[in-house]
């Protein structure tokens, strides 16, 4: 996201004497990624950022798979992964791929007893109920229903939440995750036909400066392990930073939906991108104004990508048997469509409430075990006629 904001105090010039009233020197970090070539941001800590005092252990997080080559249509049920208190075991990967692992999580309780960072990927959260505060060692973005959390590679964060009854769906990308590249011109500024502007973004705020030392355990995921240290000084030193790589939140009730005469493809629908896949928001809409218009989606063949639809809220006027929390897979490789009866149902129709999150991957996606067991066995089968 290439916008560029500061928290804190700064001296006035890059990489010079920062000192402390007591005299001593503030020290620099350069919190950047894709080597010196990505967006950075410049730091300045208390203590050295480097102290580790003890590596405990490591846990292997590598997905179990159930079915590493599919073809099969199927929708989960995502409301029935059980809540668990702590926020990272809550964490349940239900399709997966060299580049991303798209799951859901319903935390009980705020990350509070430790700090985590995810050294192997930039992390996508969103909200589907509950509220709280992402904090990070850049500052805060307080949240609720709806958010988008972008958290950069590297990013040391907590996590409080207002109340137990949190649903989240989150992506692990490996390759960063930016706003899409057609909305920006060549300085990085969001265009006028862009359906949402740098104004909507949820920016770091409050930020967080302790000067303590101690025995502070941080957890690292790192090429799929997770790695519990002990660091000798609070994570959350930073007295000052600027630059573009930083945490930002941005609600999908602040994307502004495309329309037009006829029916529009997904990509109107597109709010953040990689390499290897993007992520669209389906919002409340109205619908083509042709005279001869079906509002529904035509059918089409994903043939290079593999389709994920997470339901969030609303009527989903191209899908029956769906509700909140849902997600549905469809590979790439067969065409697929809306259900019977909503093709033809949806002429006349004026708008959708409909709200929803959808991920196109560009490799295939393998099913888990954790998603293998909240699998109806049926979707594929859906677009049957009705007896």
């Amino acid at each position: 996201m290439p916008i560029y904001h500061h928290l804190g105090q700064l001296p006035p010039k890059r990489h010079t004497q920062f000192r402390k009233p007591d005299g001593s020197l503030y020290y620099e970090q350069l919190f950047g990624t894709v080597g010196f070539d990505g967006m950075s941001s410049l730091m300045y800590h208390v203590d050295r950022p480097t102290q580790v005092k003890e590596i405990v252990g490591k846990q292997d997080m590598s997905p179990k798979i159930a079915e590493e080559k599919t073809i099969t249509a199927r929708k989960l049920l995502g409301f029935d992964v059980a809540p668990e208190d702590d926020f990272l075991a809550s964490r349940k990967p239900l399709l997966v791929n060299s580049d991303v692992r798209i799951g859901v999580a319903a935390p009980r309780k705020s990350l509070r007893d430790y700090f985590y960072k995810n050294a192997d990927a930039d992390e996508l959260l969103f909200i589907h109920q509950g509220s709280g505060t992402l904090r990070t060692m850049l500052g805060s973005i307080p949240f609720e229903y709806g958010d988008y959390l972008i958290i950069p590679r590297g990013m040391i964060y907590q996590i409080d939440f207002n109340t137990e009854d949190n649903r989240l769906l989150y992506a692990e990308s490996n390759d960063p995750i930016y706003t899409p590249k057609r909305y920006r011109n060549h300085f990085g500024q969001l265009l006028e036909h862009s359906p949402f502007t740098e104004r909507d973004y949820k920016l770091p705020r409050d930020l967080e400066t302790h000067d303590e030392k101690g025995d502070f355990t941080i957890k690292i995921r790192k090429q799929g392990m997770l790695h519990e240290l002990v660091y000798a000084s609070h994570p959350f030193d930073v007295v000052g930073w600027d630059g573009y790589n930083f945490p930002y939140g941005f609600s999908i009730h602040n994307f502004e939906p495309i329309t037009g005469r006829v029916h529009q493809p997904p990509p109107v629908h597109q709010t953040f991108e990689t390499k290897s896949f993007v992520v669209c928001s389906f919002c409340p809409r109205l619908y083509d104004y042709h005279p001869l218009a079906i509002p529904a989606p035509y059918n089409h063949s994903n043939i290079d990508s593999d389709e994920v639809l997470y339901y969030v809220d609303g009527d989903f006027m191209s899908r029956t048997g769906i509700g909140p929390g849902y997600l549905t897979l469809h590979p790439g490789g067969i065409p697929h469509g809306p259900h019977p009866g909503t093709y033809e149902g949806s002429i006349g129709k004026t708008s959708t409430e409909e709200l929803a999150v959808m991920i196109d991957t560009f490799r295939p996606l393998q099913v888990t075990e954790e998603a293998a067991r909240i699998d109806d066995g049926k979707y594929y089968q859906s677009w049957l006629p009705h007896e």
